[in-house]
């Protein structure tokens, strides 16, 4: 019996280390990964971020997207939303990380962003909070789901995002 307690003492201190060992930068960083390439217009690089089976909830008809072609249709669905209402030069500056939550294999991130844009060529810009889910597969993080909650755009340059 002492053996086994000593057994399962060990098993939940590994397991305590392994969820340790994951940083807020691990987590983020497949988050900066997307959103830097969603920025220069890197599709497949903003997609490769993500699991095939990834949920997406924007602020673009349909609102939602899921299933292995999620991505591809939200970003068909966004350019096509942009072009029909003059929308250029789109740009999500990340700011500040507001929340992390992890068990080692799954994760709950929570960023301040501000979205940047033009409407007809007039500065726009919409503060906003992107919420991740993120899940770890062969060692990797990978985005399993995100949602964008902010209000509606206003007229001007982009301040830096607040927490």
């Amino acid at each position: 019996m002492r053996t086994l307690g000593l057994g399962l003492l060990a098993a939940m201190t590994m397991a305590g280390s392994a969820v340790a060992a994951t940083s807020t930068a691990d987590l983020t960083a497949p988050i900066h990964t997307f959103l830097d390439a969603f920025d220069k217009g890197d599709i497949k690089t903003a997609a490769s971020t993500h699991l095939p089976d990834a949920v997406i909830i924007d602020e673009v008809p349909p609102y939602i997207w899921r299933g292995p072609t999620a991505f591809a249709d939200w970003a068909k669905d966004l350019t096509a939303n942009d072009a029909k209402l003059g929308i250029t030069e789109e740009k999500v500056i990340l700011g500040n990380v507001v929340r992390t939550e992890h068990d080692g294999s799954h994760a709950y991130v929570v960023m301040a962003v501000v979205y940047a844009f033009k409407d007809h060529g007039a500065p726009m810009h919409e503060p906003a909070r992107m919420t991740y889910t993120l899940r770890k597969q062969a060692g990797e993080w990978k985005i399993s789901g995100w949602a964008w909650t902010g209000p509606k755009p206003s007229k001007g340059e982009a301040p830096a995002p607040k927490s």
